[in-house]
């Protein structure tokens, strides 16, 4: 089994979101914030689990999703 390497985001966002984000060259939370919240729902396997994990964690730094 091989390791994944240590994640920039949060606890709680599933791996095909991770991935998904990666494909998208998304690699930390201030990146995120140039993605709305309807963006990031679009790419695939990011869902309304991920996105509300992505979005306490922006919030927890003063940040938030693009409007």
């Amino acid at each position: 089994m091989t390791k994944t390497p240590p994640s920039s985001f949060p606890h709680g966002v599933g791996r095909p979101a991770l991935r998904a984000l990666a494909a998208a060259g998304i690699n930390d939370l201030v990146q995120l914030t140039q993605f709305s919240e309807r963006q990031l729902l679009a790419l695939h396997g990011v869902g309304p689990k991920a996105v509300g994990v992505l979005r306490v964690a922006l919030q927890a730094q003063g940040l938030d999703f693009a409007r």
